[in-house]
Order: structure tokens, then C-alpha cells, then sequence
């Protein structure tokens, strides 16, 4: 019983620790915005796989986005940012919103993978 009452402060404390590591900004940070593109035939403009990023607003394979927050989180080789999206709703013939989440994870400053979640990200290329 002594040793539980330590280890279950410990833990306590040390999750605590991990959710204070994440930041939340009102808008896509500044080293993210722009066009990004799956290749070079993307951004000429011959497919329209790319994504646009701007401070309050996402366009992309999920549509035309308004950008609630972004939540950057440390990771192992660098931030993970997670941006909460409001969609038109696109699935039912009803007007409305939905919300998403599009993952983005920098791999240098001309490079990022991003999409929905972890296990779809695709690896984009900033356009000119």
C-alpha cells in the first residue's frame, strides 16, 4: 500500500506533464501556409490532388475549410500539428457543417505529410 499511494502520484503527475505540452493557436502557423502539392504536375495545375493552406482557412480533398484552431503537439522529430477544420456538409443534400481533423507533420521546410489522421498521411511538396 505505501508504494501504490507514490506510483499512483507519479502517474498522475506525469500525464499531466503531456497534456501541457500542447499548444493551441487560433490559426495555421506561418512556416505552413501556402500550396502544397503531391508532385510538380500538381501545382501547374494538371491535377488537383494539392492542398492550400492559409491562417484561418484549409482547401483540399475535404473541400473548402475554415480553420477553428490548431494544436501543436512535440513529437520525436519536431512539432505535430492537428487542425480542427469546419466543413460544409458535403454528405447529405441538408445545408450544415461538419468537423474534421487534418494532421500535419513538417519533414523540412519544403516538405510535409498531412491527412485526416496518422495512419492516411500523404506527403506533400510546397508549390513555388
Amino acid at each position: 500500500m505505501r508504494t501504490a499511494i507514490p506510483l499512483v502520484i507519479l502517474i498522475a503527475i506525469s500525464s499531466q506533464a503531456a497534456i501541457a505540452g500542447v499548444k493551441r493557436h487560433g490559426a495555421v502557423p506561418e512556416a505552413l501556409r501556402g500550396s502544397w502539392a503531391t508532385s510538380a504536375d500538381v501545382c501547374n495545375g494538371a491535377d488537383k490532388s494539392g492542398v492550400a493552406l492559409a491562417a484561418k482557412t484549409y482547401a483540399g480533398p475535404a473541400g473548402s475549410c475554415t480553420v477553428m484552431w490548431v494544436s501543436e503537439t512535440p513529437g520525436p522529430q519536431g512539432a505535430i500539428y492537428s487542425a480542427h477544420l469546419r466543413c460544409p456538409n458535403k454528405r447529405t443534400q441538408q445545408q450544415g457543417w461538419s468537423e474534421s481533423n487534418l494532421v500535419i507533420r513538417p519533414d523540412d521546410t519544403n516538405k510535409i505529410s498531412a491527412g485526416p489522421n496518422f495512419s492516411s498521411l500523404k506527403t506533400y511538396q510546397r508549390c513555388p
